[in-house]
């Protein structure tokens, strides 16, 4: 074969550390002059060929070239003198260069080949034609005394070295491709040779009293199911093929300062990625922002429910672990989950999942759950790791195509189940745009710090979820459609004008900046930018506009109120505060503190709310906002009426009004009866519409089940669900009383507003 020129070569991390350095000149572990061994893996002859020619244009003269093997290995290094310097080389095989991007497309794979591993009749043509294809890559060198310091002596040196050069060469091939390829390899055997997982299972099957072979067999079955057996092809294709799930119907704007703080901190520990839930897009698009700042991919737990093919197969080697949604009483699956979990952190491997267990499908973030984090807490606790980071991230949209079924779903309709058709649906329905996505991250949650601080560990987990929540909500931004809808939804049908919408919004916006709270930017500045919000809610039938009187007027179109209010209840949290306040002075002065206490019971299951004394502080900051004076004014209701907004009917109506129906049919119920979830919440939906028919409920956005069901939570919470005595129904309708003084306190609101609007842009009552 002739010469083959210009393959370059890229040197990278020493062999068995787990720090990058940068190029070393051969011999130079061992000292000037130190013979030196070559480690070469290669399968082919070009290969073979292009590593030697590298190796005779940068001067080394190795005294052994061995293949990369551990049984070839044993007998040379033990026979070698310990200042003998060992290195790899290996090519590494790149897709071509498109657009200044190295990434594997579906067209490659039109000759069946993979682009990272050309067939051998293929290598020279690509090495003679495209050698910046064939790049030599080479581990930074260390001693052979090094390699058996590390090594210890237990288990077989050869074997010991070739995996270390083995990790070597995947760090070196990282710093030419970049940290989002970096991928484990023979995750199982690697887990099943570890001594601890040996003693685990052992130990587990005495406690089973089963035989150990067969809890052997069970745990490795549950890794292969487990195991996502990455691959950098499947990376390329599955990003490739589902990008314009996302690409297309939304500019994507991200937190890079967030991010480069958590580049920093996953140099030192791995990352556990926590986003907000409101999309199938969610883990393409945090994918994608990820891959595009060169994180290593995340390995992503998803549900069984998109493991259909042919999603599910390329997406388990793109890194998506499919995790059963229940273990029961598996204990060697769940033996399984918490050595994977761990085998990955320990190799500063991300992870990332969704505490709200599946799509919220009101809008605002669900109460999170936990239990995956135990696993994390464990690889902690054993010391498998430092430390685990959390990380809170808040994607939101302005829109989403999706949010009509989930709202279907709100009122009775049954999910459609996931498959090839349903996805093709999706993609067609993605191919326009419909706004901008926001990707922001907040302040990372160390978990030892969480675990060190709480003795009670399930209470440590608790608190590090909430804490999760709370970072999620502070960073999402208030987006245009939010606040839009919110104008929309907090006039009961009526319709506004474009100056009245922007009349309504403007002291709103007002108290956004003024209080810094986070935003989408300022669209809503001008009369142009609030006409493209509303054009654009009008394209998604979420707002209809009648043009033939004398100017047009906006409302929500009949039949989408639950669309309107998921928008809205993205952002309503950054407003509770406020409400809650507001309803202190809506009643008498003596009272205020009971009231907002008592609230932040009721809503407990809706909000996150901090401890007693926290809140209290947060609260009176709002009533200073409100006036200065707040506590020497007898009558909180001037003090409202001379408020510039209003807020607690638009925040807290349908959340009060769904409570109120769950609390008048239980106590309308036999208290012997049991409640059974799914009829009592079909009970309450056909009860919740001749409410609102009679003009009891406010609007059509309180008749979601998802509501009913959190109202549901909190009267099981108040012991009010399981059977009893007479005495049960009567601290039912106790429940149903409090929450009517509440909702009388809601109305007392919207009535103040209603006049203040009347006063400010002549809109009815």
């Amino acid at each position: 074969m002739g010469p083959i020129v210009g393959t370059g070569h890229t040197e990278g991390a020493r062999m068995g550390l787990a720090t990058e350095a940068g190029p070393v000149p051969p011999g130079a572990a061992g000292g000037p002059g130190a013979p030196t061994i070559l480690l070469v893996q290669a399968s082919t002859a070009v290969e073979r060929e292009l590593i030697s020619r590298w190796a005779q244009d940068s001067g080394l003269d190795p005294v052994r070239v061995l293949p990369l093997h551990g049984p070839a290995l044993t007998r040379p290094l033990a026979d070698a003198d310990g200042a003998t310097v060992v290195t790899a080389a290996r090519v590494a095989w790149l897709p071509r260069e498109r657009n200044g991007v190295r990434r594997v497309r579906w067209a490659d794979l039109a000759s069946f080949t993979d682009p990272r591993h050309p067939p051998a009749h293929q290598q020279a043509r690509i090495a003679r034609r495209e050698p910046d294809r064939a790049p030599v890559v080479v581990a930074e060198p260390a001693t052979v005394a090094e390699l058996r310091a590390r090594h210890g002596g237990g288990g077989d040196l050869g074997r010991f070295v070739a995996g270390q050069a083995v990790l070597a060469l995947e760090r070196a091939e990282r710093a030419l491709v970049g940290d989002r390829y970096k991928v484990p390899k023979q995750i199982v055997e690697m887990i099943e040779d570890d001594p601890s997982f040996r003693r685990e299972v052992a130990a587990l099957a005495e406690r089973l009293e089963l035989p150990e072979a067969e809890i052997t067999a069970k745990a490795h079955d549950a890794l292969q199911e487990l195991v996502a057996s990455m691959s950098p092809m499947a990376v390329d294709l599955l990003t490739g093929a589902l990008r314009p799930l996302h690409a297309r119907a939304w500019d994507v704007q991200v937190d890079t300062a967030g991010l480069e703080r958590l580049r920093e901190l996953n140099r030192r520990d791995a990352l556990v990625f926590l986003p907000s839930h409101r999309s199938y897009a969610d883990p393409l698009l945090l994918a994608d922002v990820l891959a595009e700042h060169d994180f290593p991919r995340n390995h992503v737990l998803g549900g069984e429910n998109l493991r259909f093919w042919p999603v599910g197969p390329v997406a388990k080697r793109a890194g998506v672990v499919f995790i059963r949604r229940t273990f029961g009483d598996d204990e060697v699956y769940k033996l399984a989950v918490r050595e994977y979990f761990g085998f990955l952190l320990s190799k500063r491997f991300n992870l990332e999942w969704y505490m709200e267990g599946g799509r919220s499908r009101t809008g605002k973030l669900r109460p999170p759950r936990f239990g995956l984090l135990a696993n994390v807490a464990e690889a902690v606790e054993r010391d498998r790791v430092s430390d685990v980071h959390l990380v809170p991230v808040s994607i939101t949209y302005d829109q989403l195509r999706e949010v009509a079924a989930m709202a279907a779903e709100q009122a009775g309709a049954v999910k459609k189940g996931e498959g090839l058709a349903w996805l093709a649906r999706y993609a067609k329905a993605q191919l326009s745009q419909i706004g901008t996505a926001q990707v922001r991250f907040a302040e990372p949650i160390s978990l030892r710090a969480a675990l060190d601080a709480e003795p009670d560990r399930r209470l440590a987990l608790q608190k590090a979820a909430f804490e999760v929540a709370v970072g999620i909500n502070r960073v999402t931004p208030i987006m245009a459609t939010a606040l839009v809808t919110l104008a929309l939804l907090g006039v009961r049908d009526r319709a506004l004008t474009l100056g009245q919408v922007r009349a309504v919004l403007a002291p709103v916006r007002d108290y956004v900046l003024d209080r810094d709270l986070p935003h989408s930017g300022d669209t809503l500045d001008t009369d142009a930018g609030l006409r493209g919000v509303l054009a654009a809610l009008a394209a998604s039938r979420v707002v209809t506009t009648y043009s033939g009187g004398e100017e047009p007027v906006y409302a929500i179109e009949r039949g989408q109120h639950l669309v309107a209010a998921f928008y809205r209840n993205s952002a309503i949290h950054h407003f509770v505060d406020r409400a809650l306040a507001e309803l202190m002075l809506a009643g008498p002065p003596d009272e205020r503190w009971d009231v907002a206490f008592g609230l932040r019971d009721l809503l407990k299951f809706e909000f996150f709310f901090p401890d007693r004394d926290t809140f209290r502080a947060r609260i009176t900051a709002e009533l200073e906002r409100l006036d200065p004076g707040w506590e020497t004014e007898r009558d909180g209701r001037a003090v409202l009426a001379r408020a510039p907004f209003l807020m607690a009917h638009r925040v807290l109506r349908s959340f009060v009004d769904a409570q109120l129906v769950v609390a008048e049919r239980l106590a309308a119920r036999d208290p012997r009866v049991p409640v059974v979830e799914k009829e009592f919440l079909d009970e309450c939906a056909g009860v919740g519409q001749q409410m609102l028919l009679q003009g009891r409920l406010h609007g059509p956005e309180s008749l979601s089940r998802e509501l009913f069901a959190g109202a549901l939570r909190l009267a099981g919470n108040l012991d009010l669900t399981d059977p009893g005595r007479d005495e049960l129904g009567l601290r039912r309708a106790d429940l149903a009383s409090r929450l009517r003084a509440v909702l009388a306190r809601v109305i007392t609101i919207d009535e103040l507003d209603a006049a203040s609007r009347r006063e400010v842009v002549g809109v009815a009552p």
